[in-house]
């Protein structure tokens, strides 16, 4: 079956690009390369031994969208990925962020109607809970005010989902995850912003090879245990692999509701200075850094109940925090082993 994924180049879309690989699907990935590198395509390669078909192309772009349906004469599913991701960014300039994030997705449902049987997975976030009032978060929680752009973003994506499936019979799935960090164990793809890292675990492996001189930890006066943020850390294929069984429920006609919701996470929350202790005990490297005043549109703590995805998907997260942080430190030395031999 013929897949589309937006943003198929991007952290999480190319790890599930290599899942659907292994899966034999004919995957055609979409990017406009805004925040990753063509250099991406040569890692999936490399672990899949197939080379999915590649456009790029900016979804902002109307026409750009209606040729691409038209030169693939549509396609079976859809997993959209594009977006832009980052929260302080959001808070900087959040019409971008409406731009990009709001334009693309009414603009790629338009041609996706045109066959209302192609499966449609969203990658939406655990943001769109806001500062959720009880943990850990379960699907039925409502939606708070969101505390960012981008947040704000995902939740309108969902209500424009939710509206195109009440009236026009698209069979979606949204996936709410939670933090998305580690690597393929390989090395060979990873988290790859482009600039200054807008994720806490790109920050510090980069911090880690000196790349960067300290980590700010943003905020240490918050009511957790320690005082920094709480997040719930999945690794990024568990994550992909989530994806790939959504899609089959979908593309097999198992979903009980033409619109299903599931919550992607451990389970567990770990503040940000846990993250930073784990990160040093299995690597052996000492991470500086400084606390600073708190961040425009970060939550407390947030973390997931995973028991429908469990339930109802078969899904779990398997892999540990060491695991995440281990494979994101080898991806980072592998990377840029990779730079500064391409520069010699």
């Amino acid at each position: 079956m013929k897949i589309l994924v937006t943003g198929g180049l991007g952290y999480i879309g190319s790890h599930t690009v290599v899942e659907l690989l292994n899966q034999n699907y004919q995957v055609v990935i979409v990017d406009n390369l805004s925040n990753t590198s063509l250099d991406v395509l040569d890692g999936i390669y490399q672990i899949a031994n197939v080379k999915p078909d590649f456009e790029l192309l900016d979804l902002r772009n109307k026409s750009d969208v209606e040729f691409l349906f038209k030169k693939y004469d549509g396609f079976d599913g859809v997993i959209h990925f594009a977006a832009s991701k980052a929260v302080g960014e959001s808070v900087a300039n959040p019409l971008h962020y409406y731009e990009n994030n709001i334009n693309s997705l009414v603009y790629l449902l338009q041609e996706v109607l045109k066959n209302p049987n192609t499966a449609f997975i969203f990658s939406s976030s655990c943001t769109v809970y806001g500062q959720s009032i009880e943990l850990p978060i379960t699907e039925k929680a409502p939606f708070q005010t969101a505390l960012s752009p981008y947040g704000n973003t995902k939740q309108i994506g969902e209500e424009i989902i939710e509206d195109v499936v009440k009236s026009c019979g698209l069979n979606a799935i949204l996936l709410r995850y939670f933090n998305p960090i580690g690597a393929h164990h390989s090395g060979l793809i990873g988290e790859l912003p482009l600039g200054i890292p807008q994720n806490l675990v790109p920050y510090i492996t980069q911090t880690a090879l000196g790349i960067r001189t300290e980590l700010a930890v943003f905020g240490n006066d918050y009511n957790t245990a320690d005082g920094t943020c709480v997040r719930d850390y999945i690794h990024v294929v568990d994550l992909a692999k989530a994806h790939v069984i959504s899609l089959v429920r979908l593309l097999n006609q198992k979903n009980v509701t033409p619109l299903e919701v599931f919550n992607l996470g451990t389970g567990n929350g770990h503040s940000v200075l846990e993250l930073i202790h784990t990160f040093q005990v299995v690597t052996g490297v000492n991470i500086p850094y400084k606390f600073v005043d708190r961040r425009a549109g970060d939550v407390e703590s947030a973390y997931a109940d995973t028991q429908k995805a469990t339930d109802i998907l078969g899904w779990k997260a398997n892999l540990t925090l060491a695991d995440a942080l281990k494979s994101a430190w080898l991806w980072e030395q592998n990377h840029t082993s990779k730079k500064l031999a391409n520069t010699k």
